[in-house]
């Protein structure tokens, strides 16, 4: 079955679902999509470079690159549209931008409390949470940090701050406005765990001395595409966008064409997310 069949039909079963009847019309047409997806006549999608894992700026060019950039590219081109950036520093920026409209489809992490304004296809990518620590830190597993006395500093609006602030009983949540900021206020304050995507984390241990990475991760973030609520044709065609490009290598060759380490394919199984 070609994929805009697919995809159609998956527009159907979902338009059928929101009105909890069986569908006694063809699959929604194509037109119906690229108005919900590209209502301006452009694809815009929100681009996050305050996850390295998914999207960064070109140091060549400027222009941005990654995974999350090569797919919205590839749904623009199969929509007949043009494909325009709408560029973000941070998780929690990118859905406030939802409520002003500011963007079409993102790519954020699954969440019950971003559901309650998205619909989220089934996630393509999985990437770990972990905390860093000062190297002379009591501190020497996850089940340690949440102890009174202990303050975590998060990106504001990130997956991990939304988790934690769920999680965390005993120890302080301390947001700053984007993750890449997270170590370098751990230091500044003198606070006891930085929170973040563990690349980046990994990273940040490199690149300042006297840092330490606590083994394993505190949660598992799985990434998706997210279209704004209200638009269910739109959303069932990337639902099933997503579930071919995961299936066919897209993202898998994306991952190995920007040198992405320490993400990996999700699972088909799990399905659409459901929150």
């Amino acid at each position: 079955m070609s994929f805009r069949r697919f995809a159609l039909l998956a527009v159907s079963a979902l338009l059928a679902a929101c009105s909890g009847t069986m569908p006694e019309s063809p699959p929604a047409p194509l037109s119906t999509v690229v108005a919900q997806l590209a209502p301006g006549g452009k694809l815009r999608a929100a681009i996050n470079y305050g996850n390295p894992i998914l999207a960064t700026r070109d140091a060549t060019t400027g222009e941005p690159r990654g995974v999350s950039v090569d797919l919205a590219r590839e749904l623009a081109r199969r929509l007949g549209v043009a494909f325009e950036p709408v560029i973000y520093t941070a998780a929690g920026k990118v859905v406030e931008g939802i409520k002003a409209g500011a963007w079409d489809v993102g790519f954020f992490a699954i969440d019950p409390v971003r559901a309650a304004d998205t619909d989220f296809s089934a996630a393509y990518l999985v990437i770990e949470g972990a905390y860093l620590v000062p190297q002379d830190s009591p501190i020497r597993r996850n089940e340690d940090v949440d102890r009174p006395g202990v303050r975590v500093v998060v990106g504001r609006g990130s997956a991990y701050d939304l988790y934690l602030t769920r999680e965390l009983k005993q120890a302080k949540l301390l947001r700053v406005p984007t993750s890449p900021e997270v170590t370098n206020t751990m230091l500044a304050e003198r606070l006891e765990v930085a929170a973040g995507v563990k690349q980046q984390m990994q990273a940040d241990a490199k690149r300042v001395p006297g840092l330490r990475l606590l083994d394993g991760r505190f949660m598992e973030i799985r990434q998706a595409m997210a279209v704004p609520k209200g638009r269910a044709a739109g959303a069932a065609y990337v639902a099933a966008f997503v579930e071919e490009m995961t299936a066919s290598g897209f993202v898998a060759d994306a991952l190995r064409r920007h040198g992405v380490e320490g993400a990996r394919l999700a699972d088909p199984a799990a399905g659409p997310a459901r929150q």
